[in-house]
């Protein structure tokens, strides 16, 4: 009996393993476009400048070191101020040629309150103009100033995005909003986000097994941006037809890299620690969305793949046995 349980054990796991080639897996990272790797720059230069609430870090292209380059806002999640959480989706925004500035705005877990971020973004942003223009950087362009906002950072990039004027920043013309939330708090929130302007470009992006935030807060946004005439919110699915599975929790944009460590240990980073591994949610699904975003606000190319509940928005690509990725649902503005 026991070598008869031994036998049928044995080719169970061999008709579900590698060694027949059945294993079905996910696709890597696409060679080129939106999302893919087709990388202009081989190095990031990062610099400290988050010794406050109120700081941030920068991030510049190198190797080869450009002229000038566009800037992006990277607005993290509650705790979540190392770098090295989000450390490949940075990378991955750098070597595209973008220079990032990520803002600190919090002390610790528990300092400032939240109703302080948007200003400690708002001065980490004036910071690093100023730091951009005086001292030996890249040019700086900020005619087309961009924001990535996961989570709290979501909260504070709609905040941004519709008073930016008092808030004294340079205007933001687009944004992505990847799992926008308070969770049980409220501060840092708009009755309504109507103030965002009409010519912004929006995208939101929640996920269907959230539960932290849930969709509540990306919904919010989506439906009293009113004046916002490009606007998605898109809602992303688990899917476990292949191995490792696909989940759709609150902290899909995580991109674990250490390279970019700062030494902070707290929750978000430990968290980042165990779960913060990319596939086709990142590179298919946030990066592709944001470099299409990125590429639609600047030079009009890649709106199809930004906007509109077409294909090449909605694809996260396919398992290795040719079976599609639960594709994102797209929810449109009502005519």
């Amino acid at each position: 009996m026991y070598q008869k349980l031994t036998f049928v054990f044995l080719i169970g796991f061999l008709a579900n393993s590698s060694l027949f080639g059945q294993k079905i897996v996910a696709p890597d990272q696409p060679l080129s476009g939106p999302g893919g790797s087709d990388y202009s720059h081989a190095e990031v230069v990062m610099l400290d400048f988050a010794q406050e609430a109120d700081g941030y870090w920068l991030f510049e292209p190198a190797a080869p070191v450009p002229e000038s380059a566009p800037v992006l806002v990277f607005c993290h999640g509650y705790g979540a101020y190392n770098p090295m959480i989000y450390g490949q989706w940075i990378k991955h925004l750098v070597r595209k040629g973008n220079i990032v500035v990520f803002p600190r705005y919090q002390e610790n877990l528990f300092f400032p309150r939240p109703p302080a971020f948007a200003t400690n973004v708002a001065t980490a942003i004036r910071d690093a103009q100023k730091e951009l223009e005086e001292r030996n950087h890249i040019r700086a362009e900020w005619k087309d100033l961009a924001f990535i906002g996961h989570s709290y950072g979501g909260v504070v990039t709609a905040d941004l995005a519709a008073n930016f004027a008092d808030y004294n920043i340079p205007e933001p013309k687009a944004a992505l909003l990847c799992s926008p939330g308070t969770g049980p708090l409220s501060g840092g929130r708009l009755k309504s986000y109507k103030d965002i302007p009409a010519d912004f470009k929006l995208l939101i992006v929640v996920s269907e097994s959230d539960p932290i935030v849930g969709d509540e807060f990306g919904l919010k946004v989506f439906q009293t941006a009113t004046e916002v005439v490009q606007r998605n919110l898109l809602r992303q699915f688990p899917d476990d037809h292949g191995w490792p599975g696909i989940s759709a929790g609150h902290n899909e944009p995580y991109g674990l890299d250490e390279q970019f460590d700062t030494g902070v240990r707290n929750y978000s980073a430990n968290k980042a620690l165990r779960v913060g591994r990319v596939n086709p949610i990142d590179y298919s699904g946030y990066w592709k969305l944001a470099d299409a975003l990125l590429e639609c606000t600047r030079s009009g190319e890649y709106c199809e793949m930004a906007f509109g509940d077409t294909p090449a928005q909605s694809s996260l690509g396919m398992w290795s046995d040719g079976t599609p990725i639960k594709k994102l649902e797209v929810l449109l503005p009502n005519p």
